[in-house]
């Protein structure tokens, strides 16, 4: 026992050390111009995905959290890769050099944010349906991924114009109705996300997950809630000029842009935090009926 609440000690002094990092990086945004972007971009990413591998494990043990992120990389990046080729199913863009290296033309910081951020709005989504602790079954191998994906794309609607328009991290070759970005790109995320989501549903129907006291779940809300608040510290370069012009030569207002992030952050976002901060403390038993979660016999 003492060995196992040991362990459990270094892993939340893991999980809280990510969570500081993830902090340092959006205060760091007030310094843009001054910071590297690129170490930006990496505290944006690394810290989420050391998260969701430390936390998860915790839930799915090892091999269940490598299916997650697995999930996550391989279906994002096919999603994505298509989309730059194709313009299906986000629409047509680019990135620039501002994330880092690439392959075939995909930050490789891109696709493990969608493990980081991935796995705390499913997080959030197994809370707000109160289906933690206990086996995923019936309606909710559905209904959870619906969510999962509502909640992974709030955040994408927060972010996406400042990361394209402020922070010029991709361009979308056509503009767009909301802030230079097409409404596709938003339908696209909800169905990638809803596709690795939902395979995932699928690999844990049924089985038993680790029981996790309250207070573990709540420090995945509260890395949500952290990348909502980071949102009202976004400040744009003086050499933008106010406005951002997009490649349909629409003009855009920075300050809508960094206003509408903002009110996505405090009114979409924060609420769905707290939501899943309160219903966190109704915790699920375990229940006994249920062939344990497979990966658990390591």
């Amino acid at each position: 026992m003492p060995l196992i609440a040991l362990k459990n000690e270094h892993s939340r002094f893991l999980l809280l050390a990510s969570l500081i990092l993830y902090l340092v990086a959006r205060i760091l945004q007030l310094f843009a111009g001054e910071v590297p972007s690129l170490l930006i971009v990496i505290l944006h990413v690394i810290p989420p995905t050391l998260f969701a591998v430390i936390h998860g494990a915790r839930v799915y043990r090892s091999r269940g959290i490598f299916v997650f992120a697995t999930l996550c990389l391989g279906v994002g990046s096919l999603f994505e890769s298509l989309s730059l080729r194709a313009g299906f199913p986000f629409g047509h863009y680019r990135f620039t050099n501002l994330m880092g290296p690439k392959l075939f033309d995909l930050p490789v910081l891109l696709a493990l944010a969608y493990v980081g951020m991935g796995y705390l709005s499913w997080v959030l989504a197994l809370v707000i349906l109160e289906c933690q602790n206990k086996p995923l079954s019936g309606r909710k191998v559905v209904l959870l991924p619906f969510a999962a994906s509502f909640i992974m794309t709030a955040w994408d609607f927060s972010m996406d114009p400042v990361w394209a328009d402020i922070d010029h991290a991709w361009i979308w070759r056509d503009g767009g109705s909301y802030y230079g970005v097409p409404i596709s790109n938003f339908f696209g995320w909800i169905l990638t996300t809803y596709v690795f989501y939902q395979l995932f549903a699928l690999y844990v129907r049924n089985r038993v997950s680790i029981p996790s006291p309250t207070s573990h779940w709540r420090l995945a809300i509260l890395f949500y809630a952290a990348s909502a608040a980071g949102n009202l510290l976004v400040a744009a370069p003086a050499s933008l000029g106010g406005v951002f012009v997009d490649s349909a030569g629409k003009r855009w207002m920075i300050a809508d842009i960094l206003g509408a992030s903002r009110l996505v952050s405090i009114f979409i976002m924060m609420p769905l935090a707290l939501i899943a901060w309160v219903k966190a403390a109704r915790r699920c038993q375990p229940s006994r009926s249920k062939v344990p979660l497979a990966v658990s016999s390591e």
